[in-house]
């Protein structure tokens, strides 16, 4: 089986930069308030740090770290940077607070990280009382884009090079599951699902959506043969076309995210 850590493309991701920081201002918002008005917080897969920046609207006292483990993201990121902001390099997969966190927060990260459920103990323990735990992930691997995504790299010719790469459906825990291992850390939680309703614009703008994140590892995997690259991108495109097809007002991509917010006690 083949693993294989995806390289990312910040501009590729910033193309939907509205539709996707949508979710983050929403789990903020289910935020309460923090221990200390200068918290210190940490956004775990900070990406190109524009969403890291509403940490500091939010909390303008609080000191504010970013985590990532791509150097492309890191460089996009470190344009935002301040007194109170800065970034550095994480593997969510392996990380370990190295301080007290009055918030930590990550949004859309964690799916990628196998068995992270395994490191909440640790993430808990480390937050100051009454600091807070909050992420979203998507809830959405039983969706088209990706079904026909996996199904396709499952097909011959794709098989034996695309073995293992994606994620699949157990890549999150329900809503339901999330709430139970927190409330079992002895955290007040706060766990629901909205399912999105992103009206896309543009020539195969589905396409254009996942080639900045659920696609990241078949493009990096395939990187090396340029023509089977783009012969897979084809076949897909055909797929998505069909499974997404364009209206008089856009094409519409129902987006299903999961959200968290657990909360120490004080």
């Amino acid at each position: 089986m083949t693993t294989t850590t995806p390289t990312w493309d910040p501009r590729q991701y910033l193309r939907h930069a509205g539709h996707r920081g949508r979710p983050f201002v929403d789990l903020l918002a289910r935020v309460p308030g923090l221990p200390r008005a200068d918290a210190r917080i940490a956004d775990l897969g900070c990406g190109p740090g524009n969403l890291t920046t509403l940490l500091t609207e939010r909390w303008p006292a609080a000191r504010v770290t970013g985590y990532d483990n791509s150097a492309e993201m890191l460089e996009q990121a470190r344009a935002h940077a301040s007194d109170r902001l800065d970034f550095a390099y994480a593997d969510a997969a392996h990380w370990t607070p190295p301080e007290p966190y009055d918030l930590l927060v990550s949004n859309a990260t964690l799916q990628w990280v196998p068995g992270h459920v395994d490191a909440f103990p640790a993430w808990i323990d480390a937050l100051a009382p009454g600091g807070t735990f909050a992420f979203q992930v998507p809830g959405n691997f039983d969706a088209p884009s990706h079904v026909l995504m996996r199904e396709l790299a499952a097909s011959a010719p794709w098989r034996q090079r695309l073995d293992g790469v994606l994620r699949h459906g157990d890549a999150v825990l329900t809503p339901a599951a999330y709430l139970a291992r927190l409330a079992g850390l002895g955290c007040a939680v706060d766990a629901w699902e909205t399912t999105y309703l992103h009206l896309l614009q543009g020539q195969d703008p589905v396409l254009d959506w996942v080639k900045g994140t659920g696609l990241r590892p078949v493009l990096t995997a395939l990187d090396d043969d340029p023509a089977a690259r783009d012969a897979f991108v084809a076949e897909y495109r055909d797929l998505l076309r069909t499974a997404y097809p364009a209206t008089d007002h856009g094409t519409v991509l129902p987006f299903r995210r999961i959200f968290v917010v657990a909360t120490k006690p004080a």
